[in-house]
């Protein structure tokens, strides 16, 4: 394992990729195929149209889109012209997108036409189309162009080609000379997560902590060049963009990007491109297994899968290994705060460490189980989970007092998870501190859900929890205390909520109760929410989400 690298900054490898990997196929997108050579001239293209629209180094780029080529170009283009990207979660509503973008102080946004349905440019509208700026969104006033990747836009808006136009007149030398400014010290993203205050705080990374921690993972998980890696994890996550993107990069391997999660598409796209790697959630794994059709397609190209969850069932890695023949089927922990990766299971690890643990510390980095006073616990005795090392976030962005909190003054990062050490240093997610939950792959965070709700005019007090599901693994289940007089029902509640929240946030269940649990300071009791018990709905279809990040 080399645990080093040979480039100082993300634009260094890319540049490097498509040197060195020239004529291999870089990107699949149905009928698109691009080769590593003409994906680094496409991204210095972008690159350049963003340094012609005065993007300078460290100013914020927002996108928000689903994974696509365009989605790889623009944000690597960005990136290459110095930029700190900040990726939105594409089942965002537009004030929880505006919210992200006020936030990082986004100069410039790549947004997706319409996806699932929706379109993105008017939800933007109607979130932040009124306010004290003079840009294209006046409740964004850093907000200074709105990029559309598609060949229509509205007028005070851009098409995807008309930006790239207007970059010609900037040179590849130009290009070149703004990314060697540029060094592994210098923020590559800002990924936004939710905390159980319900505050959105976006953790800063460095290109060399991106850079060294894929290096790593791709050791790790045997990535090799001529993987061809169909990327379901959305890319505004650290699984999607940099275990997917980043990782291929290092390996001159290809990606086929897939926007949604779709058993029946994954299944023809495994088959048509003969697909190698397929890392996802369990849920992604086991409706692949679980599908009727599956034996009518030719799967006999799959050699590895990468999953993580709290809880992997052991018959999942079983049958992985068994009926679709995959030679190496690995776990994985990790959190948005420490690049995306904490642990990792390794080639040889017996079935039952695989599907029990999330394997052990990667190189360069610590794992301590710890009790409250923060004293290190001995294996087998639960704990919080802390991490120290290379991987550790540079902070949260522009919340001094959040990165203190979060980040102990010798470079311990808390991660709020419970935790359990064995003698050989594998890890075992047994908890969350936060109360966060896992629907369909997607972080739930309680906090931010109740704050939501809270903002319904009928609800005088709500305690959300989450609940087993059968498909999706959990999700939410949120206890409600009707306002005096209010007559609203479950499914208005649900209803209402459809309309202000992402889909995977969205109760599934609705029950309504006189009072909440509280203990003598006055805060609501988790625990015996989950002692009532109660039911659970279908939810609806997911994109594929992350590992615990």
């Amino acid at each position: 394992m080399r645990g080093d690298v040979e480039w100082d900054s993300i634009p260094g490898l890319v540049r490097s990729a498509a040197e060195r990997y020239a004529d291999a196929e870089a990107v699949v997108e149905g009928r698109t195929r691009v080769s590593y050579a003409e994906l680094g001239a496409r991204v210095e293209r972008a690159a350049a149209a963003c340094v012609a629209n005065g993007v300078r180094v460290g100013d914020r780029v927002g996108i928000w889109a689903p994974n696509s080529l365009d989605w790889i170009v623009s944000a690597l283009g960005a990136v290459s012209a110095g930029a700190v990207l900040v990726p939105l979660n594409t089942r965002f509503k537009g004030s929880e997108a505006a919210d992200v973008l006020r936030r990082s102080g986004a100069r410039l946004l790549f947004v997706t036409g319409t996806f699932l349905g929706t379109s993105y440019v008017a939800s933007l509208r109607r979130a932040a189309g009124e306010g004290p700026g003079a840009g294209p969104l006046p409740g964004l006033p850093s907000l200074e162009q709105v990029v559309v990747l598609s060949d229509d836009a509205p007028a005070d808006f851009r098409t995807w080609k008309d930006f790239l136009a207007s970059g010609e007149g900037v040179s590849g030398r130009e290009v070149r000379s703004r990314s060697s400014l540029i060094d592994g010290s210098s923020p590559s993203d800002i990924i936004f997560t939710s905390g159980t205050t319900g505050r959105p705080k976006g953790a800063v990374i460095t290109h060399a902590q991106t850079l060294r921690a894929y290096e790593i993972w791709s050791d790790l998980a045997g990535l090799t060049q001529g993987d061809r890696y169909l990327i379901v994890n959305p890319f505004f996550h650290t699984f999607g963009y940099k275990a997917g993107v980043i990782a291929c990069l290092t390996r001159g391997a290809t990606m086929i990007p897939q926007p949604v999660f779709n058993v029946d598409t994954v299944l023809a796209n495994v088959a048509a491109e003969r697909v190698s790697v397929l890392p996802g959630p369990p849920t992604l794994l086991q409706s692949l297994l679980d599908h009727p059709a599956r034996d009518a397609h030719d799967l006999s190209a799959l050699r590895l899968m990468v999953t993580g969850a709290a809880v992997v069932p052991l018959r999942l890695v079983e049958r992985l290994r068994e009926e679709l023949h995959v030679d190496t089927v690995l776990t994985a922990y990790g959190l948005s705060e420490a690049t995306g990766i904490v642990t990792m299971c390794r080639h040889g690890d017996e079935p039952t460490v695989i599907a029990s643990t999330s394997g052990r510390a990667i190189p360069g980095t610590e794992v301590r189980v710890a009790a409250p006073s923060g004293k290190p616990l001995a294996p087998g005795r639960a704990g919080e989970v802390l991490v120290r090392g290379f991987n550790v976030m540079r902070g949260y962005y522009e919340d001094e007092t959040a990165t203190a909190e979060t980040v102990t003054p010798d470079g311990w990062l808390r991660t709020g998870d419970v935790g359990v050490l064995d003698s050989a240093g594998n890890l075992r997610i047994t908890d969350r501190i936060k109360d966060m939950f896992i629907v369909g792959g997607f972080n739930a965070y309680p906090a931010e859900i109740e704050q939501l709700l809270g903002l319904h005019p009928d609800v005088a007090d709500v305690a959300v929890i989450g609940v087993p599901d059968a498909r999706l693994g959990e999700v939410g289940k949120a206890y409600v205390v009707r306002r005096a007089g209010a007559v609203v029902t479950g499914d208005d509640l649900i209803a209402w909520a459809r309309r202000e929240m992402a889909n995977y946030k969205v109760p599934r269940v609705v029950e309504f109760v006189g009072e909440l649990p509280r203990n003598a300071s006055g805060k609501v009791v988790k625990g015996a929410l989950r002692g009532w018990g109660g039911v659970t709905h279908e939810g609806e279809g997911l994109e594929a989400g992350p590992h615990p990040a």
